[in-house]
């Protein structure tokens, strides 16, 4: 009888999913005038589609099935730890089969550590960044001929058939202009453009049906997120905006920083929605410290210009690169040859693939400032009042502080000058586990909750969490003192402009002042602590 409600319950979901699907195809097969892109759809979108429904009846029954009966306990952790691993695999080679969004979708599990069990995010973590589908030579020479109207050959007096880079929406060449430019030409998958309707529905689908049967299951909010801004990415020419809003935003705002932050030049002439042509720069991968070393630059110069652009972006220009894996950054030695005190070489942050942008309206922006300014200082009170105003709720707001900085809340309220530092150990990363287990459905409730800027918000820390960690090994003290920062001189200048008399004017200056000293004085802490950790080495 039990067998026979949980295959039931897993071939509800593949019905669903196939019924939604179907019709999505139908609406996707009707809507094209192209008779070759007609054929594509109506080829490719049932095998997709079979492969959904199968992946998803598979994993639901699994989980059902194996954990049917057991007590809690050491058999039923061994068991439970079995089948995250068969379900993560599953949904692993799911994503490589299908491709495009559900390549996206794979990305972003492997940066839910605060959620999603340890062996969905090993899994995902270690091949979604390196095994991303490759278009043909004659397909890209397709788009090509739709967006430019001639071939690569004819675009560019040398072009490389072999991309140097595949990413999840697009795949980059190498190639000379007929003025002896070198530049990277970035190609959108074609199939992006054929099934990227159908799959979208159909994932969502998916998750729907999950949620319904396993209430527990909500991943809803990452399904929208994702259509929100999935049109957005597919279009090349926003990117293209993106990246020059961003720097010129560096440029007015912040000027102290604009020679150290750069994307590279777009050349409009050669772009179009499907196809972006830009600069070609060297550089380092951001998390290839080797590299990164043997340019002459110290990564813990690297780690301080990421973690400063970031937080300039977050809390004072309201315009945020929300997708900055160590795919999309890059390090250069500083153009100008700047060197630091030691005579290291400074470096320069290169920004890639511009299609995930985000703005933060000024109230959102402000209060953002805010509640990382107590979380540094480690003020419950504003910690509260800050998460509360972003959407938390005065019941979660602890847990909200908690996703942000991976750290429970008796760390978080800790006054000591490290409180927020995880050491990257074992022990660590099994408390996060622990935590993430033992308050699963309150952090599905969290997440359902907040507004979805700040849901990117997360999704942009968690990956300069793990940026950071490549590059020093743990997270820095250093990096939460800029934070500190830069986030109370977002909240001073937003009260500023909010002044209403010369003494309001006064009070600011002199809680401003204050907050200078009491950081001069966490800055020599840390001097004295890492000058102390080194005696002892």
């Amino acid at each position: 009888m039990a067998f026979r409600a949980l295959w039931r319950a897993s071939s509800k979901v593949a019905s669903a999913a196939a019924v939604v699907g179907c019709g999505t195809y139908g609406v996707a097969l009707a809507s094209t005038q192209d008779p070759y892109k007609a054929f594509k759809i109506s080829t490719a979108v049932p095998v997709r589609l079979f492969r959904d429904t199968y992946t998803a009846a598979m994993i639901a029954f699994d989980y059902e099935y194996s954990l049917l009966g057991l007590p809690e306990g050491p058999e039923k952790l061994k068991v439970k730890h079995k089948v995250h691993t068969r379900c993560a695999r599953r949904l692993q080679e799911l994503c490589f089969q299908n491709g495009g969004i559900y390549i996206k979708l794979g990305q972003h599990i492997g940066q839910l550590e605060y959620l999603i069990p340890e062996e969905y995010v090993q899994t995902m973590r270690a091949s979604m960044l390196n095994r991303c589908p490759v278009s043909t030579y004659d397909q890209v020479c397709d788009v090509f001929m739709n967006e430019l109207g001639m071939m690569p050959h004819e675009a560019f007096v040398d072009f490389d058939p072999v991309p140097l880079a595949s990413a999840s929406l697009a795949q980059v060449h190498v190639a000379r202009t007929h003025d002896g430019r070198r530049v990277a030409v970035k190609v959108q998958h074609t199939h992006m453009t054929d099934t990227a309707t159908v799959d979208s529905a159909t994932v969502g689908l998916i998750v729907n049906a999950l949620h319904w049967l396993f209430p527990s299951f909500d991943y809803r909010w990452l399904v929208d997120e994702i259509n929100e801004s999935l049109p957005k990415e597919l279009d090349f020419l926003c990117e293209a905006k993106n990246s020059e809003k961003c720097l010129d935003n560096f440029r007015r705002s912040s000027p102290h920083l604009a020679d150290f932050v750069y994307a590279p030049q777009v050349y409009w002439g050669l772009s179009t929605s499907k196809l972006l042509t830009m600069e070609f720069i060297d550089g380092a991968e951001i998390t290839d410290v080797n590299s990164i070393k043997r340019l002459g630059i110290q990564p813990r110069d690297v780690s301080k210009i990421v973690t400063q652009a970031f937080a300039e972006m977050m809390f004072k220009h309201g315009f945020v690169h929300c997708d900055p894996h160590a795919a999309n950054l890059l390090v250069r030695p500083l153009p100008t040859g700047k060197q630091s005190i030691l005579g290291k070489r400074k470096p320069q942050l290169i920004l890639l693939d511009h299609g995930l942008y985000k703005e933060l309206d000024f109230s959102t922006r402000t209060h953002y400032a805010a509640l990382w300014k107590a979380l540094i200082f480690a003020d419950a009170k504003a910690i509260k009042e800050n998460s509360v105003k972003l959407g938390a709720g005065e019941d979660l707001y602890a847990l909200f502080a908690g996703i942000l900085t991976m750290r429970p809340w008796n760390r978080v309220i800790d006054p000591s000058v490290d409180h927020l530092v995880i050491q990257g150990k074992d022990e660590d990363r099994s408390e996060l586990q622990m935590y993430a287990s033992q308050y699963f459905p309150q952090i599905s409730e969290l997440l359902s909750r907040l507004p979805r800027v700040i849901l990117l918000m997360l999704k942009t820390n968690d990956c300069l969490r793990a940026v950071n960690s490549s590059l020093l090994q743990s997270s820095s003290l250093d990096s939460f003192l800029i934070i500190g920062r830069i986030s109370a001189e977002a909240v001073t200048e937003a009260k500023m402009m909010q002044k209403k008399s010369f003494w309001s004017s006064l009070s600011i200056l002199y809680e401003e002042i204050l907050l200078e000293a009491r950081l001069l004085g966490m800055q020599i802490a840390v001097w004295l602590l890492q000058f102390r950790r080194a005696l002892c080495y």
